[in-house]
């Protein structure tokens, strides 16, 4: 099947957001903890984190515009701090549920029944249960002239992950520690390692790492 311009066009609102949520393949499952002066708390599911730097070590993630309340985005640019918390096998249905369109005093944490976490004085709830814990300082906010859409930058201060999931060139083994991956707006995967390949250079052919 092809769908040119004018298919998408054509297509509902609620078909189209489908098919073009899902057209950039696998992506990161994370919930993103914040709050705001008033000690508020919010947790949202969203899968648009990317990498963006290492040094400094920054993640750039996408908040989409909208006219109702965006309290992740007013919570985090209020208070300067944020938290990236992966999803794993376990958190799917109460993770899934932060997307629920709660009022701002309804936290999603006691909604959902996951459990705030403050560690080493950061300025925003981390997730409990979450296996892999990022604390995110903000560092830059533009918005989109072409649809509005909030990008957030914002700089890594805090790595919390399982100790056997660290490997020994400083990556993380995602598949020791649960996380999982979402296509779509509604589809969760979990992943399995496939193979590793050696940095690739022009003179030699694809390598495998042990």
């Amino acid at each position: 099947m092809i769908l040119d311009s004018n298919d998408i066009s054509a297509m509902t609102t609620r078909n189209r957001a489908a098919l073009i949520n899902s057209l950039s393949g696998y992506k990161s499952a994370n919930l993103i903890g914040t709050t705001n002066s008033r000690g508020e708390t919010n947790l949202a599911i969203m899968s648009s984190v990317v990498h963006l730097g290492s040094h400094p070590p920054l993640l750039a993630l996408i908040i989409r515009p909208g006219d109702d309340e965006r309290h992740t985005l007013s919570n985090l640019l209020e208070t300067g701090y944020y938290t990236i918390n992966h999803v794993s096998e376990g958190l799917i249905s109460a993770a899934h549920q932060t997307a629920a369109r709660y009022q701002q005093y309804e936290s999603e944490f006691e909604a959902t029944g996951l459990s705030e976490e403050w560690k080493n004085d950061f300025k925003a709830p981390f997730v409990t249960e979450a296996r892999v814990k990022l604390g995110m300082r903000f560092r830059e906010h533009q918005v989109l002239e072409i649809n509005g859409t909030n990008l957030i930058i914002g700089e890594v201060e805090l790595i919390e992950a399982p100790e056997d999931s660290f490997r020994e060139d400083g990556s993380l083994d995602l598949t020791v520690a649960d996380t999982v991956a979402l296509s779509g707006l509604d589809s969760y995967h979990k992943p399995t390692t496939l193979k590793r390949m050696a940095y690739a250079k022009p003179d030699l052919p694809p390598r495998e790492l042990d």
